[in-house]
């Protein structure tokens, strides 16, 4: 393990100011799961996962963090040959790989954790011919990158049939594996909301045009996946306005259109919506203060994960340093009294610390370890 930078030990003293937390630590019941505290683990990449399969270390990264956490939700994972291009990114389909993540749930639940596989496709962010399976099709709504760029042909109804059922077989594995529920990845630019967004989905068929047809690949996953796990299984749904080649971009411009994609995926049968933006805090609209959590979880009257740069000094990829948070949590505890969220999900925090929210519920501040993007704190 790469010892992180401990130059800002100071800084987790400001965490607290004055607000009081117990509120983020007290028992809650979401999509019918009973968690021990308000806080998640977000899903973060590491690429630790030799051929796709997550080992012992992976089990105890997860087991670690378990400890404090109420629930975790995995790095996001392969669903199929198709789904990525990396080796080491763990995918969720072939024995062995399942094999591991059976030894990630059993260590999350000897310490008492609930956890979630994130299940992933990459979608035109996969070029064509990359491993691990060169051979693979690159899957996408309309065969173009954020620029406009055609990067491969459009996906056939008969590829998106393929991929729905892979991401239905993925969950029903999950549940035989022990997992707690799952979460589809249908946010930052991957391929869910390559649909989703009008400048990578050109389509003129029943999967492009209104939020309705841009919208229906991703409710015909959670419809497959409620029917591959059951009644009662959590279902959540990661969705973003932002892309990864695009922070201002939008699929929502008002209240009605967030409310005419967040209810197809509802009636399909999503548990859980996690509303990921860089900056839990911010207004989604103009003319209310409002964020998009607080208007998902208005509009669609399920549960709802917030995330957004909680306990780090910098917003994820941040530049503009007027809009840096803070890193008090008072904002996350006003934004949970007024209704806004059920749950926060922490990153980068619980990678540099996995006893962060331990630290934090204890008063034990200045033993925090800081992040630093510097350091590796990818094996603690």
């Amino acid at each position: 393990m790469t010892e992180l930078n401990t130059a800002a030990s100071s800084l987790p003293l400001t965490l607290l100011d004055g607000a009081d937390v117990s509120p983020l630590f007290s028992p809650v019941c979401v999509g019918g799961l009973k968690l021990r505290n308000r806080f998640a683990m977000a899903p973060m990449t590491r690429q630790f996962s030799p051929d796709g399969i997550p080992g012992d270390d992976v089990a105890a990264y997860y087991g670690r963090r378990a400890a404090s956490l109420g629930l975790l939700i995995t790095e996001g994972t392969y669903v199929d040959q198709s789904a990525g291009s990396s080796s080491r990114v763990p995918r969720f389909f072939c024995e062995q790989a399942l094999d591991g993540w059976r030894k990630v749930a059993a260590a999350v639940h000897d310490n008492g954790g609930a956890i979630f596989p994130q299940l992933w496709h990459l979608g035109a962010q996969r070029r064509a011919g990359s491993p691990p399976y060169p051979d693979a099709p690159v899957i996408s709504p309309s065969g173009l990158d954020p620029a406009g760029h055609a990067v491969a042909e459009p996906a056939t109804e008969a590829e998106l049939d393929a991929v729905v059922a892979a991401f239905a077989r993925a969950a029903a594995e999950a549940k035989a594996a022990g997992f707690d529920g799952v979460e589809l990845h249908g946010a930052h630019g991957y391929l869910l909301d390559q649909f989703h967004w009008p400048v990578t989905n050109r389509r003129t068929d029943r999967y492009g045009g209104d939020m309705a047809g841009r919208v229906r690949l991703s409710a015909e996953i959670v419809a497959a996946v409620r029917a591959a796990t059951g009644p009662r299984f959590p279902i959540a749904f990661r969705f973003s306005q932002w892309k990864g080649a695009d922070y201002n971009a939008r699929i929502a411009e008002d209240p009605a259109e967030l409310e005419a994609f967040l209810s197809p995926l509802a009636e399909a049968g999503v548990s859980i919506f996690h509303a990921s933006v860089r900056r839990y805090w911010l207004p989604a609209f103009d003319g209310s203060d409002r964020t998009l959590a607080g208007w998902t979880r208005h509009l669609s009257g399920l549960p709802v994960i917030t995330v957004g740069s909680v306990g780090v000094a910098a917003a994820f990829r941040g530049t503009d340093e007027a809009a840096q948070p803070s890193l008090t949590l008072a904002p996350l505890v006003d934004l949970l009294d007024r209704g806004e969220f059920d749950l926060v999900a922490v990153g980068r925090a619980v990678l540099a610390d996995p006893d962060w929210a331990a630290k934090v519920a204890d008063g034990r501040l200045s033993g925090i370890r800081p992040y630093d993007k510097s350091a590796d704190a990818t094996l603690y």
